[in-house]
């Protein structure tokens, strides 16, 4: 799964708190079926207090989290729980979502420092890589934690296998591997309840199972937006609600005002191609060049023209990037190739009038290259003067 803002934080968290020396435990979600607040790998740490860090969902399911992490940091033992979400009536009290939630309590995350500390070093510098965390359960509960970078998945390794682990970080979705391992002797744990609305279910088992969560840590796409007007802003705010991390870029100070951006976004303010020449380093990183004139969209584009980035798009009239590939070609500044591959005119030809029409022009172009592999424009579209 793409990393968010509060996964990235939590990881942090996981570690700092380790290094406290405070009682705490993950919150987990292994699993979640059906309709339900928080889907599978989202975590949130839960102080001996009960305080919480982050969130599983909020309501009747957090607060049976925090209940249980505070009876775990005073034992010391983990625990998997589940939230049955089938309540009848919202007058009950009870969820009514519709779903299955399936929660690991984890007291003994600090033996997996070096895992947590791994992940959260790897998202700071958007490296791509997969969580494995590993669950027996059979009289007691054991957990252990590996993160393994996209380069170290080795084809032969363990329960669930080399392919399973691959296609997770394909498909960037993080799955729950479940293998039944045999009989342990009687259970000690509280008898399960049955899947009543809105009840809980406690998974105590007799027998041995190994579970383990891949968890596929995809940094977000960066998009560099060069120029701070109102395509800019209509750009952040749509590519966000996308899953693209957002930096703007300008030279004037109030275009890149925070509260004109969507929340996370960063801005930077000063010499603009340098900038983005800057930023324009990483193979999922995405340049849209819409800055207040030709002659400046002109410098920003020579300075990402040539980076081994995934999409370089400039807003302007077919006239304006006739004459500016032919500066750049002339100049030798940039080849016909290099020029090519540039979306220009920007944005897929959805006949955008309006600017947040434009806007989503451009986002749906960008989720053409990201999705789909597109590596440069047509030759007969057309774009926005």
């Amino acid at each position: 799964m793409a990393i968010d803002r509060g996964t990235t934080d939590i990881n942090r968290t996981i570690v700092d708190f380790i290094d406290s020396g405070r009682p705490f435990a993950v919150a987990l979600v292994l699993e979640a079926e059906g309709s339900t607040p928080r889907k599978a790998a989202v975590k949130a740490v839960i102080d001996e207090t009960g305080k919480i860090h982050g969130t599983i969902g909020g309501g009747a399911v957090e607060a049976e989290a925090q209940r249980r992490a505070v009876e775990a940091c005073r034992c010391g033992r983990a625990e998997i729980f589940e939230m049955v979400l089938h309540g009848a009536d919202r007058s009950a009290g009870e969820p009514i979502c519709g779903g299955m939630m399936r929660i690991l309590i984890d007291p003994t995350a600090a033996k997996g420092r070096a895992a947590y500390a791994e992940l959260a070093e790897a998202v700071r510098q958007r490296k791509r890589g997969v969580m494995l965390t590993t669950v027996r359960t059979g009289k007691t509960v054991e957990v252990t934690a590996q993160w393994l970078s996209v380069e170290s998945i080795p084809s032969n390794t363990n329960f669930p296998g080399g392919s399973k682990i691959e296609s997770c970080m394909d498909r960037e979705t993080p799955e729950l591997f479940v293998e039944a391992a045999g009989w342990a002797g009687p259970c000690r744990g509280r008898p399960a309840l049955e899947s009543q609305a809105g009840r809980l279910r406690h998974i105590a088992e007799a027998s041995l199972t190994l579970r383990v969560l891949v968890e596929p840590v995809i940094p977000r796409p960066l998009l560099v937006i060069a120029g701070g007007g109102h395509i800019g802003q209509a750009l952040a705010l749509q590519a966000s609600l996308v899953g693209f991390d957002i930096t703007v870029v300008d030279d004037r100070a109030e275009f890149t005002d925070p509260a004109l951006f969507p929340e996370g976004t960063r801005t930077a303010c000063g010499d603009i191609p340098k900038k983005v020449a800057d930023l324009a380093t990483g193979g999922d990183t995405y340049v849209v060049v819409v800055t207040r004139g030709h002659e400046l969209d002109a410098e920003a584009l020579e300075a990402c023209i040539h980076a081994p980035i995934a999409y370089v798009g400039m807003i302007g009239s077919k006239r304006k990037v006739s004459l500016i590939r032919k500066n750049l070609i002339e100049t030798g500044i940039a080849t016909e190739e290099e020029f090519d591959r540039v979306f220009t005119p920007i944005g897929l030809d959805i006949g955008a009038v309006t600017v947040p029409e434009i806007a989503a022009s451009i986002v749906a172009e960008m989720i053409a290259v990201r999705r789909m592999g597109i590596t440069h424009k047509p030759a007969n579209a057309a774009g926005q003067s």
